[in-house]
């Protein structure tokens, strides 16, 4: 499977429980930590740890191992790390203060369609 499937899984995911604000950086020749980055934020503690329990659970489904869940009971920013795709999932109040979209503002956006 391909870094691109990955990426459309952990989308996917995301989207099904109502990720808000998905963005998606090609973190493709700016970093060394991934080649994609999602980012998204949920409303509440109980949707945030969904959005991140879909994602693992969707990407181990599809045979895909998740090297590292970070944040999970705290439920402020939860980072699920897929090697090259990593998913940062926040709290919708947490997410303007780390500001990850102008941090790696060197990076570029990529489009996802909706299935």
């Amino acid at each position: 499977m391909t870094n691109q499937t990955l990426l459309e899984t952990v989308y996917n995911a995301a989207d099904d429980k109502k990720a808000a604000d998905m963005v998606v950086l090609n973190m493709q020749g700016v970093s060394l930590l991934a080649d994609y980055f999602l980012i998204c934020h949920g409303n509440s503690d109980r949707q945030v740890q969904s959005i991140a329990r879909e994602i693992k659970d969707r990407a181990e489904e599809s045979g895909y191992n998740v090297k590292r869940l970070e944040g999970f009971d705290s439920a402020r920013w939860i980072l699920v790390d897929l090697g090259d795709v990593v998913a940062h999932v926040f709290h919708k109040d947490e997410r303007a203060y780390y500001n990850l979209e102008r941090l790696w503002g060197d990076a570029p956006e990529l489009e996802m369609e909706n299935r």
